[in-house]
């Protein structure tokens, strides 16, 4: 999958610059452009298309000198321009919440944010994407089914929150997904057990509700007697810059 274009909508210069840095720290996407104002995105957006160089994300300031970030989302509908929006505002009121969802905001970022917040977010939109690409031709990948339009749509949002079920705590949460961000290839509830100090029927449970929120990818591990274990591996983690 190529870097994905990004287009940072936001007045404040610094803070424009700071998502702009923020950007560059991560791996797999690329800031396109930025723009001040609604009408400089609008128009921005507009050229990028034309020369086949289209925006796929907009970090979108809802209070903008010219346009409320909503109205922009609807103008870019309205010109056919669908990239993705993750909405970047102090804005906290719910009618402007609903609202966003409904034009096709993927994520929501409240300001003051950390870094590791707007990473964590950007990471999951990341995961969202791959999940969700289209096959190559004649790789004979079969259509994606109901479990992985679920698992797309749920690798937007963090484990926290995802509601936790019974038994499960949510600072043994943090331990177990600290410890996967860690790893660089795949491990299994064995693997997990001893560094962390729980049971392998404990690791496996916490390991399978991270793979239902889509935090982590689940496959079969082969090559070992008696039945197949799986293994787990975290979707949202940084690949080491090079």
């Amino acid at each position: 999958m190529s870097h994905i274009r990004v287009l940072i909508v936001e007045d404040e210069a610094i803070a424009s610059a700071a998502h702009a840095a923020y950007i560059a720290r991560l791996e797999g996407f690329v800031v396109a452009g930025t723009a001040p104002d609604g009408q400089s995105a609008l128009r921005l957006l507009g050229e990028m298309a034309a020369a086949a160089k289209p925006v796929e994300l907009v970090l979108l300031d809802m209070n903008l000198p010219d346009l409320h970030g909503l109205d922009i989302a609807r103008r870019m509908h309205s010109a056919g321009l669908f990239a993705d929006i993750i909405a970047i505002t102090a804005v906290r009121e719910l009618a402007v919440v609903r609202s966003a969802v409904s034009v096709g905001v993927v994520q929501y970022l409240i300001k003051p944010f950390t870094f590791a917040t707007f990473a964590e977010k950007l990471s999951n939109y990341r995961s969202f994407r791959l999940q969700l690409a289209s096959p190559e031709p004649g790789s004979g990948q079969a259509p994606a089914s109901q479990n992985d339009v679920d698992q797309a749509f749920a690798s937007l949002r963090t484990p926290s929150e995802s509601p936790l079920p019974k038994g499960l705590a949510p600072s043994t949460l943090d331990a177990v997904s600290s410890f996967l961000k860690a790893q660089t290839a795949a491990v299994s509830a064995t693997q997990v057990m001893d560094p962390l100090g729980m049971s392998r029927v404990t690791a496996r449970r916490y390991l399978e509700f991270l793979a239902d929120s889509g935090s982590v990818s689940r496959s079969a591990r082969y090559g070992t007697p008696g039945r197949p274990e799986n293994e787990y591996l975290w979707t949202g983690r940084q690949s080491p810059k090079g």
